[in-house]
């Protein structure tokens, strides 16, 4: 019997946890039978095996097979028996490595990823950062997933992957990936004509989840990211129509090969925009998805409320993962003449470690004359009760013609060991004529709200 859309994406995630297959517009008052569905913070450990774990796709549409580069293209475009086939690494070239910026250099304070080489993937453009810092049994390990644009293709945004091993010097590579240890171009936007994502695509959160009943080293790796059609919309009064997005999801064994999986929505798209009236009428944008805890998981993303005039924040909530429930708007506009007056952005979510996990929000703030800062919000469940830690922007723009003077956004909170309870925020930043860069600011103490951008490791 042929499945339906979601009955396929069930499949997926069988092989993880189990999901009940009577889910309800509402949030269920009794608690569901799962598996011990857990988020990863471990090194992910490459596997040669084939593991039953998803589909390329979950759709019963012509050529959903699709790829989104030739390489991948042609290694992964049909996936016999539902397995993602190994990938057979084929030579490529040594990835750049970014040289340390200079600490004595105040224009480039703060900045620790630039713009890719000339007729590289990013060479034009680059940002929304997702820094993930995953520990092994002798190392560490930092991966970042970002956007950029090329020279040959400026209109659109693709996804990339940069490695570390201190989250200060990275790897990247100036072109596609092809095997399960390069770096570079990761995912493009979908060749599909009928999918919500076939303009531009920008990461905004990867999870690794796995279950009790799935062995470690075969846990997945869960992309949230932003996809853009040619559809467009109007934001902000007498600015020029956006390109409509909405949020999707995509899935890999290693980070670097990706298969979308299809929500409930048409185009493929987790979610839809609302009815007209509602406030996240226009568009969804930015789906950070945070990890509460067993059958529990919590999506951030933003809109623009037409009715109040402002950008906001709202949050959706989900058993799997992969069919989510809005909840509403949990932060908007601040005060009359606020650095965020005209609303916020980009927001990224860390539950802190501790006894209390708390939640602190790091969002972009949209100023009334479009200048954008970085602003911070702390609420104690993560779903209500947001309040702003400060009247001021927790970093801005710098004032001295440096890399980053023109605006600030996209931060991504990174929470590190130790007594001293540093916070590492990453960030993009504009420049002079729009060149942009990924920065990071460092705070320090259980406030945590004073960044300074980082200058060495003698900070």
């Amino acid at each position: 019997m042929e499945l339906s859309k979601f009955s396929a994406a069930m499949e997926i995630t069988a092989a993880i946890h189990h999901i009940p297959t009577n889910l309800t517009s509402k949030w269920p008052q009794t608690k569901p039978q799962f598996l011990n569905f857990t988020s990863s913070t471990a090194l992910p450990k490459p596997t040669s095996k084939n593991i039953p774990l998803f589909l390329a796709h979950c759709s019963t549409k012509p050529n959903t097979n699709k790829e989104t580069t030739e390489e991948n293209h042609s290694s992964s475009g049909s996936l016999p028996d539902s397995r993602i086939q190994p990938q057979e690494p084929t030579p490529t070239p040594a990835p750049t490595s970014i040289p340390p910026i200079p600490s004595n250099s105040s224009l480039s304070r703060g900045l620790i990823f630039d713009l890719g080489p000339d007729n590289s993937w990013d060479s034009v453009e680059i940002g929304s950062p997702v820094v993930k810092r995953y520990l092994g049994d002798e190392e560490e390990r930092w991966y970042m997933w970002y956007h950029g644009r090329s020279g040959e293709n400026p209109e659109s945004d693709s996804i990339g992957l940069a490695v570390s091993s201190n989250g200060i010097h990275w790897e990247r590579g100036t072109g596609p990936v092809r095997s399960n240890a390069d770096v570079g171009l990761v995912m493009g936007s979908s060749q599909d004509w009928w999918a919500f994502d076939t303009h531009s695509v920008t990461p905004s959160e990867v999870v690794i989840m796995s279950s009790n009943k799935v062995r470690a080293n075969s846990g997945v790796y869960w992309m949230y990211y932003t996809g853009f059609s040619s559809e467009k919309v109007q934001s902000l009064p007498n600015s020029p129509p956006i390109p409509k997005s909405l949020p999707g999801l995509a899935m890999s064994q290693d980070g670097r090969h990706w298969a979308r999986i299809e929500g409930d929505h048409h185009s493929g798209a987790l979610l839809d925009a609302g009815p007209e009236g509602e406030w996240d009428s226009s568009f969804l944008a930015s789906p950070q998805v945070v990890f509460h805890g067993s059958g529990d998981l919590r999506m951030y993303y933003h809109s623009f409320d037409v009715r109040n005039g402002e950008f906001a924040i709202g949050v959706a909530r989900s058993r799997d993962g992969i069919r989510w429930v809005k909840l509403g708007k949990i932060l908007g506009a601040g005060a009359r003449g606020s650095f965020d007056e005209c609303g916020a952005v980009n927001a990224r979510v860390l539950r802190k470690n501790g006894k209390d996990g708390k939640y602190t929000m790091v969002y972009e703030g949209v100023g009334a004359n479009g200048k954008r800062s970085i602003g911070m919000a702390v609420s104690l469940d993560g779903l209500k009760d947001w309040r702003r830690v400060r009247d001021n922007p927790v970093l801005e723009q710098s004032d001295d013609g440096g890399w980053d003077c023109e605006g600030v956004g996209y931060p991504y909170l990174v929470q590190m060991d130790g007594e001293t309870g540093e916070m590492r925020l990453y960030y993009r930043g504009i420049g002079k004529g729009g060149r942009s860069g990924i920065g990071m600011a460092v705070a320090q103490g259980s406030g945590g709200y004073d960044f300074r951008r980082w200058t060495g490791f003698g900070l």
